[in-house]
């Protein structure tokens, strides 16, 4: 058993190169837990991850995939497993930047790129994972999902209805693998000032009336800070989670209270 409650292996951050991910990925080495990161284009940025995990002293692997292609997921988890022996934990942080706009005027591209990547791409992971974990003894999956399924917010539909998809296959896989002791939660995610938001602020999307009537919602009149998604991402993945399944914390000040 490695420190902080992890069992031997890594923890898998599938997005692990994006704002929230790179920050979750942290967390968990600061936990004590060797971790493998996945990008799709930011190489760069993954080998910063993995270069602040390893200065903690963990092991820290990057590994590139594409998630809408089922092959390229199950080579990635090979790779993971080849190098780590044990994937225990998964947390699924990808997903792209999402366009702000009512349901109406969403085209059925953006909506297949949308699905296809958290949708397709989370069952891809999973496929390609479960099997592996009931060999080993069992592991851990966190989705990070959306406080937006308490309360819709408009335009982020793009965003919220397929990370939905992800939260009723959550509740399958707590519910089907828990004899193979595999565990799955999800951390539900209001506004952070990382990642989507911060390029989205900067395109003018989100400006200072959207901030101020998006406070008006949260009961912590602040936005949220990455690390308190990584922070509940890894109390989930630990063992003192360990009677916990099938469950979501929302980390959104509030919202939709």
């Amino acid at each position: 058993m490695a420190e902080g409650g992890f069992p031997d292996g890594a923890a898998l951050i599938v997005g692990g190169s994006g704002g929230i991910g790179r920050a979750v990925a942290k967390c968990f080495a600061e936990a004590g837990c060797d971790i493998a990161v996945t990008y799709r284009r930011k190489a760069d940025v993954a080998a910063e991850v993995a270069a602040e995990a390893g200065a903690m002293g963990r092991k820290s692997t990057c590994h590139a995939v594409d998630l809408t292609d089922a092959a390229s997921v199950a080579a990635m988890v090979a790779e993971v497993v080849a190098a780590h022996g044990r994937v225990h934990t998964v947390v699924f942080a990808a997903g792209p930047v999402v366009e702000q706009m009512p349901i109406a005027d969403v085209t059925p591209e953006l909506w297949r790129r949308s699905v296809e990547t958290e949708t397709f791409g989370f069952f891809n992971v999973v496929s390609a994972v479960v099997p592996r974990m009931r060999e080993t003894g069992g592991g851990s999956f966190v989705h990070l999902g959306s406080a937006g399924h308490v309360r819709w917010p408009i335009k982020d539909g793009l965003s919220v209805a397929p990370k939905a998809a992800n939260e009723a296959l959550i509740k399958g896989v707590a519910r089907e693998e828990g004899r193979n002791g595999i565990r799955a939660n999800s951390v539900l995610i209001g506004v952070i000032e990382a990642g989507m938001f911060l390029e989205l602020k900067e395109r003018g999307v989100f400006d200072e009336k959207w901030i101020k009537e998006t406070l008006k919602m949260l009961s912590v009149k602040r936005l949220g800070r990455p690390e308190e998604i990584g922070h509940a991402a890894v109390f989930l993945a630990s063992d003192k989670a360990a009677y916990v399944t099938g469950q979501t914390i929302s980390v959104s000040g509030g919202f939709g209270l």
